[in-house]
């Protein structure tokens, strides 16, 4: 008989002979809060002070009741039990979230983000939200942003004759790097003003994956760094075909038919943009759409509502934060974590966010003690590199109480909190695509979430058996998936309701239901496939295992293996090319490995693939290991064997083929030797 039923039965059997059951259950909280020791000397007292206590004692029925429940059952909690006081703590502001996000949302029209950041900019004209590190840095106040916002509105109307393009929910796009990161954030305000949905589009990216890009959020408008010129002018003339205005974010413009915004810019007025210009939005009307790389290629536009926007905003207030708090991030605008967490967190909130154009492990917590900053934003890597730093006196030295974030390892969460002090982690797991998300408020080491079966009724999900190969969940002999066991790797799915909808992606319908798995656990369900592989414990933990399909994970980044494949297929003595991830001791993640055929005849041309690599993929996608083989195995549907691969690796011990490593010092690929091998094994050669 299980835990449940017995208690259910013990607590029962007084109520059966006419007696409460509340001794009962008041001697088993006891015990099981208190623990043996405390509560046998509680037992004592009461013994000792039974003459006082007669007339308030039970009947001996009851107390019979009470000593075999504490007879019967475990002297300890049931795993699923034992944290039940931050389970309901935590149920109630997830709640109080909810009430909020949707009191403001049921509004006509909604209370969105905008009107939050138009109330503090009145309220609050002098304080400071953003403080830039970067190039010029400076304060910046609400006052400032806000005039900032308001400019960008009148000179867009001014350079484009009327603002009917941004109206009514067509989308403007923005493809600029960090050193832009102000006034980016001031265009951007201006948009969002009139209610205009904006996609940040990863600067990094270049030719196809960059055209489609800007194509598929279905862009009227695009603004670009001035030293993004040469990304834009490769897909100038397809983009000047499908109508798109395209504008420098400079005082001058060295490509014909682009325009530059500076000069508008400095001579708008600051005069406040009418509210009812996007007073026909609604919760549902997109806000952002920020891209993803699936298992289907190409970068997709994740469509972040209104509502979801607010939702992910408050994420900071559910982890304690308020307005006193600094935030430091590192994290670029076009990451959910570094914009819509960090940046609009701050400014929905009104604490003062400290933003970094990128990540300087030796400055890092020089940037912390300057401005007294109070919790940091990670992804895993980033703690895992300041880890990795030498150690220095004032390592505990900094105001830093919390760092919030995901991808953590276990091993990196204690190193960090050895080294730099007792500071809370808040690991946390989600998608800016996905409908669900998992936050570890317990701080169990390791962990990515924890789940209640009150939190699970409000955000149903399954763990299922999966198909490696197939890439699908497996089926029973009713066609129904079959969920895994406790402490068992299971695909992650999110079921689809009305209060945890799925938005899915801009475009064709077809590359949103691509991410549907019907008849999941009855005839008619919908679920949101997330494609990663998790497990829960007994107690409801969840650790994060791996990823299926064509996508890896790399120094916080989704790589799509089919982007890296179709930009590797340019390389004209490759025949064909077949790019998985491998993992790396120590390492966070996987790195990117091409098994590639060689053009018959050709040789294989390590400075040549260097220079190709570097010029046309990110850092984070490039791949750091070759693998030349005769013929690239397929399965029995044509596609190209990965499993069998990803689990060889680049270990030179047992593969025959040629295998070549990148070498960024000497700008080749190189022959992978023993030496080099273990040197990558050991940590000593830096990927």
């Amino acid at each position: 008989m299980s835990i449940w039923l017995r208690l259910t039965f013990l607590l029962l059997l007084p109520q059966t002979l006419g007696q409460p059951s509340w001794p009962a259950a008041v001697a088993l909280a006891l015990r099981w809060l208190l623990g043996d020791w405390i509560f046998c000397v509680l037992l004592g007292l009461a013994m000792l002070a039974q003459p006082w206590l007669y007339i308030w004692m039970p009947h001996w029925l009851s107390l019979a009741a009470a000593a075999l429940t504490l007879a019967l059952l475990p002297p300890q909690p049931p795993p699923g039990l034992r944290w039940l006081p931050a389970d309901m703590a935590y149920i109630l502001r997830i709640l109080h979230l909810g009430l909020v996000v949707r009191s403001r949302m049921r509004r006509h029209p909604p209370d969105t983000f905008v009107d939050t950041f138009e109330r503090r900019a009145r309220a609050q004209p002098g304080h400071t939200p953003l403080v830039w590190k970067g190039p010029g840095g400076r304060s910046v106040t609400f006052r400032e942003l806000d005039e900032r916002a308001c400019q960008a509105v009148w000179a867009l109307k001014a350079e484009l004759g009327s603002l009917t393009d941004l109206l009514g929910g067509q989308s403007a796009a923005l493809l600029v790097l960090e050193s832009q990161t102000i006034p980016a954030l001031g265009l951007w305000l201006g948009l969002a003003k009139l209610g205009c949905p904006v996609a940040w589009i990863n600067p990094h990216g270049r030719g196809a994956p960059l055209l489609h890009s800007v194509l598929s959020s279905g862009a009227r408008l695009l603004v670009v760094d001035p030293e993004l010129r040469e990304n834009l002018e490769e897909v100038l003339p397809k983009l000047q075909a499908e109508n798109i205005r395209c504008f420098y974010l400079s005082q001058s413009s060295p490509t014909p038919g682009v325009g530059a915004l500076g000069a508008a810019l400095d001579v708008a007025p600051t005069d406040p943009v009418p509210t009812d210009l996007r007073a026909w939005i609604t919760p549902q009307s997109p806000a952002l759409f920020i891209y993803t790389s699936g298992t289907t290629g190409l970068p997709k536009p994740a469509i972040v509502t209104h509502a979801r926007l607010l939702q992910m905003c408050k994420m900071l207030s559910l982890a304690g934060i308020t307005a006193d708090d600094v935030v430091y991030t590192v994290l670029p605008l076009y990451h959910v974590m570094g914009f819509i967490l960090g940046v609009l967190g701050c400014l929905e909130l009104g604490a003062t966010c400290v933003l970094a154009p990128k990540f300087s492990a030796s400055r890092f917590w020089d940037d912390c003690r300057q401005h007294s900053v109070t919790v940091i934003l990670y992804v895993g890597e980033v703690l895992r590199y300041l880890c990795n730093t030498p150690q220095r006196p004032e390592d505990r030295t900094h105001t830093v109480r919390l760092a919030m974030g995901n991808g953590l390892r276990a091993d990196v969460w204690k190193s960090f909190q050895q080294r730099f002090g007792p500071i809370q982690i808040l690991e946390s797991y989600g998608s800016t695509e996905g409908n669900i998300g998992f936050v570890n408020y317990p701080g169990r080491c390791g962990a990515l979430g924890k789940m209640s079966c009150l939190l699970r009724m409000l955000s149903p999900f399954e763990l299922v058996q999966f198909d490696t190969e197939a890439e699908e969940p497996v089926r029973d002999n009713r066609g129904f998936c079959v969920p895994v066991r406790p402490g068992e790797a299971g695909l992650l799915l999110t079921q689809v309701s009305g209060h945890q909808p799925f938005v899915g992606y801009r475009g064709a319908r077809e590359l949103s239901e691509r991410k549907l798995v019907r008849d999941v656990r009855r005839r008619g369900d919908v679920y949101f496939n997330t494609g990663d592989v998790l497990a829960m414990d007994e107690e409801g933990f969840l650790y994060f295992r791996d990823r299926l399909g064509d996508t890896f994970r790399w120094k916080g980044e989704n790589v799509s293996t089919r982007e890296v494949e179709s930009v590797l297929s340019l390389v004209d003595f490759l025949q064909e090319v077949n790019v998985y991830g491998v993992s790396v001791p120590g390492c966070e993640g996987k790195v990117g490995m091409a098994a590639v055929r060689l053009v018959p005849g050709q040789t294989f041309d390590g400075e040549r693939m260097y220079q190709h690599v570097h010029t046309w993929l990110p850092a984070y996608a490039a791949p750091h290991f070759i693998r030349i083989q005769d013929t690239l195995a397929i399965t029995s549907t044509f596609k190209l064997v990965k499993t069998r691969l990803a689990r060889e690796g680049f270990n030179v011990g047992i593969i025959a083929d040629p295998l070549f490593v990148l070498d960024n010092q000497a700008k080749a690929f190189r022959p992978l030797t023993p030496d080099t091998y273990q040197a990558v094994c050991n940590g000593t050669w830096r990927l």
